[in-house]
């Protein structure tokens, strides 16, 4: 059994023979192999890769429990964060099954076909890669159901329906497996990067000019509002998007160097120091859980109804233990 090349803790030697470019310019380059030797690499235990992944998978089912059991959830804006939950189960799950699988080869326990395995490492790729693209989609259309709901508050009920907000969240399931499925198949093309790259900065950039149109506009809009119901609810509609803004800030903070080392691939695939940036990829691997560990606890923090609600699924699993 062979896990070089096992899915996305060495999806850098997928998308790029980096490994052999390493070997050549240490045969080649002494100055090279001076600078590859004098790398920092921090090595993370598989164990913590396993305990963060099943804690984060627990949360993220929390979390999706709570806004189905609790009708107040039952609203556009929480289906969205639901599904945003259920990407960052997505990449719970692919780690934990992984590190599973490392774990009990590495201990002698497991013998798999190779053909197995590579199909298994075919179905964790187009998960992580589902997830990457789904959740930056979801970040995207909670933005814009907070816009809608600050801008247009009195229509919003009429524009973003039930049936309206069920049929995004399809085309978005849909778009992102299929998208992934070809990411995975052309692997090899240097195009499928820069896809992913394009469209982590298109989505920044849109995020962005639609926050920053809220709060600069905002406060203006705000005054022009006199009733207190009114009031109320541009309060709680600033809530709604000071939380996303949060979301947005710990994915960009723990999915960055992910993105980062994807360009880097493309830049400079060939020079000591990007080599040296190569060698922490599980270190980047461990950000990325760290976003499906955190994001539940955000929603939490921000969201009364939902914490309490967590609450009392917590406080009933516990009962049900004992």
């Amino acid at each position: 059994m062979d896990f070089n090349n096992s899915s996305l803790r060495y999806l850098h030697v997928e998308f790029n023979p980096l490994t052999e470019i390493m070997d050549e310019n240490e045969t080649n380059s002494t100055l090279g192999e001076r600078n590859l030797s004098s790398c920092v690499q921090i090595r993370i235990p598989q164990e913590l890769f396993l305990a963060l992944g099943i804690v984060s998978l627990v949360e993220n089912i929390l979390v999706i429990l709570a806004i189905i059991r609790n009708r107040n959830l039952h609203s556009p804006m929480y289906y969205f964060i639901c599904c945003l939950a259920v990407s960052d189960m997505l990449v719970s799950v692919s780690n934990v099954v992984e590190t599973i699988f490392m774990l009990l080869n590495d201990h002698g326990l497991l013998d798999v076909h190779p053909g197995m395995l590579r199909h298994l490492d075919n179905v964790i790729d187009v998960m992580i890669c589902s997830s990457v693209v789904s959740s930056l989609s979801f970040l995207c259309t909670i933005a814009a159901d907070r816009y809608i709901t600050i801008f247009y508050a009195l229509r919003y009920h009429s524009i973003m329906t039930t049936q309206r907000a069920v049929s995004i969240i399809a085309v978005v399931w849909l778009a992102s497996v299929a998208s992934s499925i070809l990411f995975i198949v052309y692997h090899t093309d240097n195009a499928v990067i820069v896809c992913l790259v394009t469209f982590f900065c298109i989505t920044l950039v849109f995020n962005a000019a639609l926050y920053l149109h809220m709060f600069v506009l905002a406060h203006v809009h705000s005054r022009r509002i006199t009733a207190f119901h009114k009031g109320r609810r541009q309060s709680t509609s600033m809530k709604g998007a000071i939380t996303l803004t949060i979301l947005l800030g710990v994915f960009i903070l723990c999915w960055g160097p992910f993105f980062l080392h994807l360009i880097l691939i493309l830049a400079c695939p060939t020079s000591p120091f990007c080599n040296c940036f190569f060698r922490n990829f599980n270190l980047f691997l461990i950000l990325i859980i760290c976003n499906s560990l955190i994001d539940p606890l955000i929603y939490a923090y921000r969201s009364q109804e939902l914490r309490k609600t967590l609450q009392e699924l917590v406080l009933c699993s516990w009962c049900f233990g004992m």
